[in-house]
């Protein structure tokens, strides 16, 4: 039986009549979602998928799990992986066969480089019409979007049975829980979906999402030997510590020690705090670098990190030396830090909170750490930030600087924030600044999808339409998917879209020019996307000036009954923090742009 009173009230619909069914196998799909507290289903209606619908259809009258229509399927991905970002609960998409599977690839491909746990399930045409070239025919004789699910999920597989389902949903929802977490694929004939279900589920929920932990108490006590042998101590944070700021940030203070983050993890930081001293990596600040240059420093703490290019300004060695420790949960990415002097693996809270109750007690003893100097900055904090006179500027276009010290000083602290790819990250990484640690800053740089804060800020709203969730935006990236803003306006989710307009695509242009190439291919025609989003039925206005952003309400607008469209004319012309990423696209002595 579903748990009613575990799912928020909907929005009203029209009665609609009772038909008499059997439970399916679609039934049990959604009964096992609704023990695992999920109550929202993305995706694009199809002909091959409908068996599912019927039973989203008839969960929803009786308070289970619901539909929300994408525009696009990869939109619809998107919106899933917001969803679990608020939430915490596995995102969930389906799509029917053929090309809506294929449309998926590249929100899941995303999902999977970010390591969010997601249950992708797509159509099939019926099992009898395999081989025969049906239409959107998509088995392993046509396009096999099996395989081509295998390459960018951690479990891929067709139900060829129905006897099959449950054992294979069951190791999909456990597979997409399993450190690393990721999405996982079921391909499912129609013809299996709407058969008569000859079994219950029977779980635990609670086991098939646990975090199942093996922690490593020997190189626990080899970190402490380390810790309690360094006079200087930097942490370098990641954006896997999650669960375990509380237990970091009591590690901090204890030893003094200054911290810096890659550009996801500062997320889970104040980044106020006065030890810490900005984003090292793309589009990061000075100050970072220069406390990982410091001499006097002799241990570092990378804690929760892959240690991807973005993360560590190309893998350079003011990062990975011999003066590190990685510390982390995940195996894989240790692959990365072969010249640590050591390598600690379990789960992050765990091992801090280990590590405190033994330096609680030498602190005791009078264990004392050195701390090192920093100064503060316009913003509050203690990064070095490059030409801060620009967050004061009243000149117009506005400054992109300007903007985000504006956000930095108006937007409440249990904003969501979500940052789309291309110039919008390097505004965001470099200058605005949050105190909030409860990861609600959100950015997707592990595939790096233009578009994918469009979506994901929709499934955040659909997870939690309390919550302030703003959407920073290029225009290059809001053409690509604008109309998933119609989802917003459909359910009346307050959401705020801010447009970075300044008719290119920002990091396309700049990093032609900064690696001196041809400059070609990063022209946008101009757009009113206030009255674009107005045709939509979406509130929209045009900021042009300093003294219109200073008179926006973002309270206001956040507690409106519906999505607002900021369309902000920028000064194209301010070059961003982007240096480290044109030299490493550098090949002998060239570069080429990217976005």
């Amino acid at each position: 039986m579903l748990n009613v009173a575990a799912f928020p009230p909907r929005l009203n619909t029209p009665p609609q009549p009772e038909i008499a069914y059997q439970d399916t196998y679609a039934d049990l799909i959604v009964n096992y979602l609704a023990q695992l507290g999920i109550d929202t289903v993305f995706g694009v209606p199809g002909g091959a998928i409908e068996p599912l619908l019927n039973s989203l259809a008839r969960s929803e009258r009786s308070g289970g799990p619901r539909l929300v229509v994408a525009r696009h399927e990869c939109g619809a991905a998107f919106m899933a992986d917001g969803y679990y970002r608020e939430t915490g609960k596995m995102g969930v998409v389906f799509s029917t066969t053929g090309p809506g599977a294929t449309n998926l690839i590249t929100g899941v491909a995303s999902a999977a480089a970010d390591e969010i746990p997601m249950l992708v399930i797509t159509a099939q045409t019926p099992l009898p019409k395999f081989g025969k070239r049906a239409l959107q025919e998509s088995s392993c004789t046509a396009v096999d979007t099996v395989s081509l699910f295998s390459h960018i999920t951690q479990y891929s597989t067709l139900v060829s049975h129905p006897e099959q389902l449950e054992s294979k949903l069951v190791s999909a929802i456990m597979t997409a829980h399993r450190a690393p977490n990721g999405p996982v694929h079921l391909s499912i004939p129609a013809d299996i979906l709407r058969t008569p279900a000859t079994i219950n589920s029977h779980i635990q929920s609670e086991l098939l999402v646990h975090n199942f932990s093996m922690t490593d108490e020997a190189a626990i006590a080899r970190l402490y030997e380390k810790i309690s042998a360094a006079k200087n101590i930097v942490m370098y944070i990641g954006k896997g510590v999650g669960g375990a700021s509380k237990q970091i940030m009591a590690f901090l203070k204890l030893t003094g020690a200054h911290f810096v983050t890659c550009p996801v993890g500062k997320s889970w930081v104040n980044e106020k705090h006065p030890q810490y001293r900005g984003v090292y990596g793309f589009a990061g600040h000075d100050s970072a670098t220069a406390l990982l240059q410091d001499k006097e420093v002799d241990l570092i703490l990378a804690v929760g990190t892959d240690l991807n290019e973005l993360g560590t300004r190309g893998w350079n060695t003011d990062l990975l030396n011999s003066k590190l420790v990685h510390i982390d949960s995940v195996i894989e990415h240790f692959t990365r830090s072969p010249m640590a002097s050591a390598h600690v693996l379990g789960r992050i809270d765990i091992i801090f909170d280990r590590l405190l109750v033994t330096m609680l007690e030498a602190h005791t003893w009078g264990r004392k750490w050195s701390a090192l100097h920093s100064v503060r900055n316009i913003n509050g904090g203690f990064a070095t930030l490059r030409n801060p006179e620009k967050c004061l500027s009243n000149d117009s276009p506005v400054k992109p600087q300007r903007l985000m010290h504006h956000l930095s000083q108006h937007l409440p602290e249990n904003a969501r924030i979500f940052v789309d790819a291309g110039n919008s990250w390097s505004w965001a990484t470099h200058y605005l600044t949050r105190s909030n640690n409860e990861g609600l800053y959100r950015i997707a740089m592990g595939y790096g999808s233009m578009a994918w804060s469009i979506g994901a800020a929709i499934g955040s709203a659909i997870g939690n339409r309390t919550a302030p969730t703003l959407c920073i935006v290029g225009d290059g990236s809001y053409l690509m998917s604008a109309q998933e803003i119609t989802v917003a306006a459909q359910h009346q989710l307050p959401v705020v879209f801010l447009v970075l307009n300044d008719a290119a695509m920002g990091m396309v242009m700049h990093g032609q020019r900064m690696g001196q190439q041809e400059s070609i291919g990063w022209q946008l025609n101009t757009v009113n996307y206030a009255a674009l989003a107005q045709a939509m039925g979406v509130d929209g206005m045009v900021i042009e000036s300093p003294a219109e952003l200073d008179a926006i309400d973002f309270n206001a607008l956040f507690n409106k009954n519906g999505p607002t469209l900021i369309d902000i004319r920028i000064d194209r012309n301010e070059v961003p923090p982007m240096d480290d990423r044109i030299k490493g696209l550098a090949v002998n002595g060239s570069a080429t742009p990217g976005g």
